[in-house]
């Protein structure tokens, strides 16, 4: 029987909002681009509260403090809407 693939955890590095997409810049090297009206509290925030970004924990999520929304690398990958 095949041993089971464990892929390593992969984190964000980065994020910007261009256009009308959420794009965050993963630790593998691969760059996510999501359609930003996925997330209404963002797409609805001003830039300054696009802008406002930090990490959670070591990369596993991104929180926006002023637009009250927290988006996981995981659920993004997966292909949902990252919470």
């Amino acid at each position: 029987m095949p041993s089971p693939t464990v892929e390593p955890r992969v984190r964000a590095r980065g994020v910007r909002i261009a256009d009308d997409a959420l794009v965050v810049e993963l630790t593998d090297g691969r760059t996510l681009t999501v359609p930003l009206d996925w997330f209404p509290r963002l797409a609805r925030a001003s830039p300054a509260a696009r802008d406002a970004w930090v990490l959670l924990g070591d990369g596993e999520g991104v929180h926006w403090p002023d637009a009250d929304e927290d988006l996981s690398v995981a659920g993004l990958l997966a292909g949902n809407d990252g919470r």
